[in-house]
């Protein structure tokens, strides 16, 4: 063989099996991919929640700002500065991770990276574009983004200490390290930017820009949050004053009790307070004040404990007897009702918490006893009952619309309408089904076996217990000749054609067979999935 040469046809076709094997190797499973989509969608939902409770402290804080500016002011200028800087730095980072993504599933605009979801993007496992973007041709990443990023990050987290008390910056836990030890598989050092960003396929790089958007929200709540513990606690201004009711639940089983912490709100007074109340009213007056039952408790709070009798609503009313800063006794009144249900349980699959779009869903729900007329109510799609219990129905869209549904279950007890609970349920497209020929789940197949029974089976993927039928509308096929040409044929519906077949009758041993490109007829639409066939001939 040493003596053999080659000609420049067969030299580019060896070429071109080393590119197809070096691929293969690596290739990224979809367990893998799959876990990185899950994690991201998390870290999204996480970045959702501290955004609302970040803007929930800034108008709190801007509210003692507008009642007291000559004293809250300046700490409230340093909170604003913080969002400033916190907002700058989310933007480039969306920035960052919306050019990746464009780049990457090869975009025409900006636009359509954001409408993006990345569990539909078709290059997830592509390493190759994201490396490009953020490290360049360079071997410690500074031709890429990646540094600009890492600066940014820095200069972020220097002047947002710079806005912190200084005696109380050491409690701050900032995050987003850019100068750990790091490295790479072979145990070799690493920079911040090569660890987080060299050879990393799209999805685990959209997850690493994400985690870092949380990390931006968890230093900003930690920093917001130093400042406000600035202002000291005479300077907030109450404009109400009453008895608050604070029960560990509302919701109690019969045989237990029912219990609640009552206090004064925004009185500061540490002293004994007292009071009276009474079961089974709306209000404690004059006329069964003599009925009511005497309470007490000290540092301003009581704790009222009721056994839980009869089932249904229960009410009961009251007052609380403080001194005014004036010395005079004045009296709060408040009033409460709970419910109470004979004991039961209602254990069922929930499917993780997912909805399929274009399939019934089963739902299963057992509210306890005493309520009737029980309501089910869905905030994106419908709910309708069944035999058994109830099918929820996702309209059959693949993209847009809400990502997530929230069940809400009411019923009556006594004569009032009782909302027991809601859950919320994430919206998915049903997953892709198995492909084969013939059925033949095996990678090494010989040519009798495929001729036995040649058409494309698309079944449901194990697991996924709901029902779905998928119909094979095209496909493409691929492999070679014996002369070493390539062979690409389209082909309609789930059958086989007969120029197909006749290939098939004259594949060699170790011959690849591959049925790619296969558009299927799904409950939620029609789409081309990922998943391909692959055979090789023994």
């Amino acid at each position: 063989m040493a003596g053999y040469k080659e000609t420049p046809r067969q030299k580019m076709i060896g070429m071109m099996y080393l590119v197809l094997t070096a691929l293969l190797a690596l290739n990224v499973s979809k367990q893998i991919l799959d876990a990185f989509i899950v994690v991201n969608e998390s870290m999204e939902v996480t970045n959702s929640n501290f955004s609302k409770k970040l803007a929930n402290s800034y108008t709190k804080f801007e509210r003692q700002y507008n009642d007291n500016k000559t004293k809250v002011g300046p700490f409230w200028e340093k909170a604003v500065k913080a969002r400033q800087l916190s907002r700058d730095l989310e933007k480039f980072v969306d920035s960052l991770k919306y050019m990746v993504i464009m780049k990457t599933e090869k975009l025409d605009s900006y636009d359509s990276a954001k409408a993006l979801k990345l569990n539909y993007a078709k290059r997830v496992d592509n390493f190759d574009s994201p490396t490009q973007f953020f490290c360049g041709h360079t071997e410690d990443g500074s031709g890429g983004q990646s540094k600009i990023l890492r600066l940014r990050i820095e200069k972020y987290k220097k002047e947002m200490l710079e806005l912190v008390n200084p005696k109380f910056r050491s409690s701050i836990k900032m995050g987003m390290e850019t100068d750990g030890k790091y490295m790479d598989a072979n145990k070799n050092p690493q920079n911040w930017e090569m660890h987080n960003f060299y050879h990393t396929i799209l999805a685990a790089t959209v997850t690493i820009l994400n985690k870092i958007k949380a990390e931006v929200y968890n230093a900003e709540f930690d920093v917001v949050n130093s400042i406000i513990s600035e202002v000291s606690a005479e300077d907030y201004k109450f404009d109400v004053i009453k008895a608050k009711v604070i029960p560990e639940s509302r919701f109690v089983f019969a045989g237990e009790s029912y219990t609640a912490e009552i206090i004064v709100a925004a009185y500061e007074s540490k002293g004994k307070i007292t009071g009276k109340w009474l079961g089974g009213v709306e209000s404690l007056s004059p006329a069964n004040e003599g009925n009511a039952h005497a309470i007490e408790g000290p540092d301003g709070v009581v704790t009222l404990s009721i056994p839980a009798g009869g089932t249904g609503v229960q009410k009961f009313a009251g007052f609380l007897e403080v001194l005014d800063p004036n010395g005079q006794t004045k009296k709060y009144p408040f009033n409460e009702e709970y419910i109470v249900a004979k004991r039961s349980v209602s254990i069922s699959p929930s499917q993780m918490l997912v909805f399929y779009k274009g399939v019934p869903n089963p739902l299963k729900i057992v509210v306890p006893g005493g309520g009737s007329d029980m309501q089910v109510a869905i905030s994106y799609g419908t709910v309708t009952k069944t035999d058994t219990n109830y099918n929820v129905n996702i309209p059959a869209s693949l993209t847009g619309g809400p990502v997530k549904a929230e069940v809400t279950v009411s019923a009556i007890y006594g004569d009032k309408r009782v909302t027991l609970g809601s859950e919320t349920f994430r919206l998915k497209s049903i997953p892709e089904p198995d492909v084969s020929i013939g059925g033949l789940l095996i990678p090494n197949v010989s040519k009798s076996q495929l001729l036995a029974n040649p058409i494309i089976y698309s079944t449901r993927p194990p697991g996924f217990d709901l029902t779905a039928n998928y119909k094979v509308l095209s496909y493409r096929f691929l492999t070679n000749s014996p002369d070493g040409q390539s062979i690409d044929l389209q082909g309609t519906g789930r059958n086989l054609t007969d120029e197909m077949k006749n290939v098939l009758k004259n594949v060699r041993r170790n011959q690849q067979i591959m049925i790619t490109e296969i558009k299927v007829e799904a409950p939620d639409g029609v789409r081309k999935i990922q998943k391909y066939i692959s055979y090789r001939i023994n």
